[in-house]
């Protein structure tokens, strides 16, 4: 069983809303609990406002496709953009131990979408453009092998 649900759409604030439902959806079709189809939809705001705020530095400056690919083993969601390259091994780990008021910026959303999903992979090329896929497994044994 795979199927897949796919949506391109301005990268703006706005916008937000509609990719979260495809990915709510798709995590529900998927067999998800509440919690787990919660941490899904927090990953995937937090990488969409990253794509806006800082591969295209602004609202409407390019696309966001984000497509969901349900399989027996897990929802796989691809975001795809032409923004600024992203290279997530320059980026810190955030001091975590903090108190969340003095937590700097930069690498704390990287690290959320790390913690809520089984695997976070970046991909970039000039001709493609930014390409990040989130993984969340429908159960404890690994499915990332796949």
């Amino acid at each position: 069983m795979n199927r897949k649900r796919k949506v391109t759409l301005p990268g703006k604030f706005d916008n937000l809303a509609k990719i979260n439902e495809l990915v709510v959806e798709a995590a529900k079709e998927a067999g998800f609990n509440a919690s787990a189809i919660y941490a899904v939809e927090l990953a995937v705001d937090e990488a969409c406002t990253n794509i806006i705020e800082h591969a295209y530095e602004g609202e409407d400056k390019g696309d966001i496709q984000c497509c969901c690919e349900i399989s027996d083993r897990a929802l796989t969601i691809t975001l795809h953009d032409h923004g600024r390259p992203f290279d997530p091994t320059k980026v810190p780990m955030p001091n975590v131990k903090v108190c969340l008021k003095k937590v700097k910026t930069g690498g704390a959303g990287l690290y959320l979408m790390r913690k809520l999903m089984d695997d976070v992979h970046f991909e970039f090329s000039r001709e493609k453009g930014n390409l990040l896929t989130l993984v969340k497994c429908k159960s404890a044994q690994s499915c990332i092998a796949d």
